[in-house]
């Protein structure tokens, strides 16, 4: 189909949601995605942290179509093997006792909530107060945008449920002055994606677990965007030696296809009973025989390390970069998981890199954030680091 008459269509039919870049993609393989004419992109966004194997990975692919030929969905009101296996993963490389499949980030963080609630309730009516960081993100349900901070998501929704209080990351201080007995949660991101890539520090980190200790609340962590790998880690809080008591996860974890998890501690577990909380599709069979392949990938191929030196090599090329322009104010992150803040709005500074061949996005209005597969190497990044400079380059600060 033409993009002309594929955007018509688009905008026809499909919900305007969304602020599309002018560029429709055929194909991917390897760390590349193609348009309609056949022109190569390196991707340095990955389906916004989703594809960190890249496209078309022989091994998913496999697990994929294996599963396809068995069993596509099933009640989970029988057994299946796929989600099991996935569980008992997912525990071992956590130290969380059980898990609950959905399909994204947002109903995992709805999950996390609601455990948070029932926690508290066992305690007090009153337990109410809901711990969320400035800055944050957390999905777009009317639940997970309570806990979130940002105006342009949630203003036109108001009112929403809940009673969030919002304090500023790593401010020890104001985290120990909000925090008290009617506090039913602590929820952070470790690093703030949507945010502007904004890392907690150890010592805001280890502040948060007394707390909650303290106070029996529950101390939840939001890794959907930077765990599973992405910072060179399984998940971006073990830098802090700290556990929390509820994991969410899901972009990168089904490989390309839509699943979340929320992991917790055996406490937790036991206040559930039959029925409190459900999902048709979550633990669905390909989704989570997909999620197998990539852990195993993961294992397999060592990609750890290659986060953590790649992600060394990208982080020393972008600082290199930034002694070269003013208006490069600073590179932050941690593995794989990088912003570039600029000391003006990016503007269409990613639509400039799309234009030559390098797929990146914008977040806080004057972030350029990087998520590329943890599959990239050295190669990549210095075909990257090319394409930011010349458009830089071009930049009038």
């Amino acid at each position: 189909m033409e993009f002309s008459q594929l955007k018509e269509l688009d905008d026809k039919y499909i919900l305007n949601s969304y602020k599309r870049y002018p560029l429709q993609v055929v194909s991917g393989k390897g760390v590349y995605v193609f348009d309609e004419n056949g022109n190569k992109y390196l991707d340095f966004l990955g389906g916004i942290a989703v594809n960190a194997l890249g496209y078309s990975h022989p091994k998913v692919i496999k697990a994929i179509k294996d599963q396809l030929e068995k069993l596509i969905h099933i009640s989970n009101l029988f057994y299946t093997e796929t989600p099991v296996i996935l569980a008992h993963k997912l525990c071992e490389i956590s130290s969380m006792d059980k898990v609950f499949f959905c399909n994204s980030g947002a109903e995992a963080n709805e999950l996390a909530i609601k455990l948070a609630r029932l926690n508290s309730n066992s305690y007090s009516k009153d337990k109410t107060s809901l711990v969320c960081l400035n800055n944050s993100f957390h999905g777009r349900t009317i639940g997970s945008l309570t806990v979130t901070k940002n105006s342009s998501y949630a203003e036109k929704f108001l009112p929403l449920t809940g009673e969030a209080v919002f304090i500023n990351i790593n401010n020890v201080e104001e985290l120990v002055n909000t925090v008290n007995d009617k506090t039913a949660c602590i929820i952070i991101e470790p690093i703030q994606g949507e945010g502007g890539i904004n890392l907690a520090s150890k010592d805001f980190l280890q502040q948060a677990r007394c707390l909650a200790d303290k106070y029996n609340a529950l101390l939840i962590f939001d890794e959907v965007q930077a765990g599973l790998g992405r910072t060179g880690d399984y998940f971006s809080y073990q830098f802090s030696a700290v556990e929390p008591d509820i994991i969410t996860i899901a972009k990168p974890l089904g490989a390309g296809l839509p699943i979340g998890a929320v992991l917790m501690k055996e406490k937790i577990a036991k206040m559930i009973s039959y029925g409190d909380h459900g999902s048709t599709f979550g633990a669905n069979c390909v989704t989570t025989a997909s999620a197998l392949a990539f852990l195993e990938v993961i294992e397999q191929d060592n990609l750890l390390e290659n986060v953590k030196s790649v992600g060394n090599y990208l982080f020393n090329q972008l600082e290199n970069l930034r002694s070269s322009y003013s208006f490069i104010k600073e590179v932050r992150g941690r593995g794989l998981i990088l912003g570039i803040e600029l000391e003006i709005p990016v503007g269409d500074i990613h639509l400039s890199l799309m234009k030559r061949g390098l797929i990146t996005n914008s977040t806080s209005e004057r972030v350029i954030r990087l998520l590329p597969p943890y599959v990239i190497t050295k190669n990549n990044v210095d075909e990257a680091i090319s394409i930011i400079d010349g458009v830089f380059s071009e930049v009038k600060s």
